[in-house]
């Protein structure tokens, strides 16, 4: 692994989000946004807010600032996509100073993520928001919504080949 490849994988994760929000979340209603489900952290805007909050913690750690998250009772999609456009902002700043010889540095002194490797706290962030995307996709397909695969694969044949 090297610094680049993990650039190429978050370009990917950032990608499946916006694609997500674009094509089936602006299309909501804002009872279907909000409905309660009982699955995991629950409706679709838990879900996604669950998600951005998430990526924001672990990068605001490797930072070293202190992450903000939004209130709970923040409902207004155009205020969460911002806050996500933000979180992907501070991810992108954090991944274009990466180099290879940071991967295999603790970045953490204590806790119990102390013995994490970077590229392991990298891999588990994008691996979170894949296991997320599923949920909101399964959620979305309850609803009626066509949704699509988000396989990394497609990406790299829509990007790369």
């Amino acid at each position: 692994m090297n610094a680049d490849a993990f650039r190429h994988f978050y370009d990917y994760h950032f990608a499946e989000n916006r694609k997500i929000w674009d094509t089936h979340i602006t299309s909501l209603t804002q009872a279907q946004f909000t409905q309660p489900v009982a699955y995991s952290v629950g409706s679709l805007r838990n879900q996604i807010v669950h998600l951005m909050e998430v990526d924001h913690g672990w990068f605001s750690q490797l930072i070293g600032v202190d992450p903000s998250f939004l209130d709970d009772s923040m409902d207004d999609r155009a205020a969460i996509r911002a806050y996500g456009d933000q979180v992907e902002q501070q991810m992108r700043a954090y991944l274009a100073g990466l180099r290879d010889d940071m991967l295999p540095t603790k970045p953490f002194a204590e806790g119990e993520d102390k013995d994490l490797t970077l590229w392991q706290v990298l891999l588990h962030v994008g691996n979170h928001g894949t296991d997320h995307r599923a949920q909101i996709l399964r959620l979305l397909n309850d609803m009626g919504a066509k949704t699509g695969p988000q396989d990394y694969v497609f990406y790299v044949y829509d990007h790369v080949i």
